[in-house]
């Protein structure tokens, strides 16, 4: 297997750390990056994207995405109506009233495309 030669530039102290972790740990910093990289690509293997090739599987992140939002909207709510009276004019309370509006908004699109 053929091996490639990698440079990269980091803060000094940095490099210092990690220098020492290594010593500390009996390791050599090639062989602690190239498992670092190895365990990195394989876990980018791992995490594929979902895959929403089917209507079936379409409809079925919507729902979720839909409670999801469900979810924010009742969080976001109940901050809005927990705004002192005092301050129900301020921009905070008109934030999250408008928050609130657009998560509606957001959920009735979703539900009308689906």
């Amino acid at each position: 297997m053929p091996y490639a030669q990698v440079k990269v530039s980091v803060d000094p102290e940095l490099a210092a750390s990690f220098k020492s972790a290594c010593m500390a740990a009996d390791v050599s910093m090639a062989s602690m990056v190239s498992r670092f990289m190895a365990d990195f690509s394989g876990a980018m293997l791992r995490h594929k994207p979902p895959e929403y090739s089917t209507r079936r599987l379409r409809r079925a992140a919507v729902a979720k995405l839909t409670q999801q939002l469900e979810q924010i909207k009742d969080s976001e709510a109940r901050y809005r109506d927990a705004i002192p009276g005092n301050l129900q004019n301020s921009s905070v309370y008109e934030t999250a009233d408008e928050t609130v509006s657009l998560i509606e908004e957001a959920m009735e699109m979703l539900a009308s495309a689906y």
